[in-house]
């Protein structure tokens, strides 16, 4: 530890970055510890998925249920109400009432609250990227991108979501024209042509909202939405109600006993005159306690066999978008497909696809103008996509867990190592240690968890601190 304050380094200044920090400041004494986060945007807070500048990127939930504290989930809307972020903006309130802004307002709202924090230099915002980490003695010094270096006593990864893995079968159609391989390159989707034929690989959020950016620039041709089961996001319930259902007591113990849980539990819900959402509402908030009652060989045949349905339920689209996707469908300007891509090449300007639908053996073969893909991040990608991630896994530092949805944790938060045994100065924060938590996507549980891995930090810092005086 360093003679001085001790340094934790926090990579990634997105929202699970920027939670951490917050209530890390919050818990420290003045100058109990030095605060870095690593980020190269200019502001903090706002990350991927709140930096978009499209009008047409809202929240995926009603402003109400989004918060930077736990506990108090009127956090958000009560400073958007205080604050002047949505005036002007005539299609944030939804039908029902429910507040839906653009995206980038939540990213101001928490960096609105980040803000006393760095002006009084709890928290310092070091603008770079990490792109390699080497170990000195018993810290850490971070290699930057910008060709810098930095010290630091504990590292916390709160990185980005890695970018859509390019399924095999459009690796050879890999850098061409009409391939855009990552939906969040706004240059390249306004560069579609208005009459383009254009296929959507892939029909969750990132799909909805890639749609509704082409409706607003105008785009007019059809669009083909794919995927292995074809699901479509759902849509919120209109009129909101309490959770329905305990999974906790006697929680189950294989996904086929869960699943049936769930299926019951919906249909006495639907007895009582409600519909399925409050029951999924229900699992999302108990999926960690869901999640780790199961043994590890069920966690994985609910990833194989129930995660496409799940997501569908669990993440739905505001209402904004929904009514552009339900408009371009029934114009016939948008269809959904569950098929499988099997290869594509390109010809004459386009690219043509082929595709095998789902339960059949016959292949149906198009052409595409554009290709656009919007899988979900590769989180079991992250050693080859983050150097610096693959830089901790060659020291045996960190390791993917063996679901293959991020990084291993234990119970503390902290970074399993390739021994087996948790890096006892390295921290994850947020969707990449989902493998091990469960449910860890949604605001409410990335803020939780941030509440926690900073608590988990303040105690360390403890330890620490005890034994350097012991040893003096």
């Amino acid at each position: 530890m360093s003679a001085s304050e001790p340094i934790i380094a926090i990579v990634g200044g997105g929202f699970s970055g920027a939670a951490t920090a917050f209530h890390l400041a919050r818990l420290l004494p003045a100058s109990a510890s030095d605060i870095v986060v690593v980020e190269p945007r200019e502001r903090l807070g706002y990350g991927l998925a709140y930096s978009t500048t499209d009008p047409s990127h809202r929240i995926n939930v009603p402003a109400s249920r989004m918060t930077l504290i736990s506990g108090q989930d009127s956090h958000f809307a009560d400073w958007l109400q205080q604050s002047s972020a949505i005036v002007g903006d005539v299609e944030a309130i939804a039908a029902n009432g429910a507040i839906y802004p653009q995206r980038r307002v939540f990213g101001g709202y928490v960096e609105s609250h980040l803000q006393p924090f760095l002006l009084s230099k709890t928290i310092r915002h070091v603008r770079s990227a990490v792109a390699s980490v080497e170990r000195t003695g018993e810290g850490y010094r971070l290699i930057l991108a910008d060709g810098g270096t930095l010290a630091a006593d504990a590292v916390v990864i709160a990185t980005t979501h890695p970018p859509p893995a390019l399924p095999m079968p459009l690796k050879s159609v890999a850098g061409t024209a009409g391939l855009v391989a990552n939906p969040y390159d706004l240059e390249r989707l306004e560069a579609i042509g208005r009459d383009d034929r254009v296929l959507v690989v892939g029909t969750g959020l990132t799909s909805a909202d890639v749609i509704a950016t082409l409706d607003r620039k105008g785009h007019r041709g059809h669009i083909v939405a794919l995927s292995r089961h074809g699901y479509r996001s759902r849509s919120h319930a209109s009129i909101p109600a309490d959770p329905v259902g305990d999974f906790t007591t006697l929680p189950s113990r294989s996904a086929t006993a869960l699943f049936k849980r769930i299926r019951a539990t919906i249909l006495d819900a639907k007895r009582q005159g409600e519909d399925w959402h409050p029951v999924l509402d229900a699992v999302r908030r108990q999926g960690q306690a869901i999640w780790q009652a199961l043994p590890l060989a069920e966690q994985r045949q609910v990833v194989r066999h129930l995660r496409a349905l799940w997501d569908v339920h669990r993440f739905r689209v505001a209402p904004q978008i929904a009514a552009v996707l339900d408009r371009r469908a029934a114009e016939g300007r948008l269809s959904y497909r569950a098929a499988s891509i099997v290869g594509a090449e390109q010809v004459d300007g386009c690219i043509r696809v082929r595709q095998r639908l789902r339960g059949q053996r016959s292949l149906v073969v198009d052409a595409f103008d554009s290709v656009i893909v919007t899988t979900g991040p590769a989180h079991a990608d992250i050693l080859r996509t983050n150097t610096a991630i693959a830089a901790l896994a060659r020291m045996g530092l960190v390791r993917l867990d063996p679901i293959g949805l991020g990084l291993d944790t234990d119970s503390q938060g902290r970074a399993v190592g390739t021994s087996g045994r948790p890096t006892d100065s390295i921290f994850v924060s947020g969707p990449l240690a989902r493998g091990s938590v469960g449910e860890l996507m949604g605001i409410p549980e990335v803020t939780a968890h941030a509440e926690r891995i900073a608590v988990e930090i303040l105690q360390w810092l403890g330890y620490q601190t005890a034994l350097r005086r012991k040893a003096s």
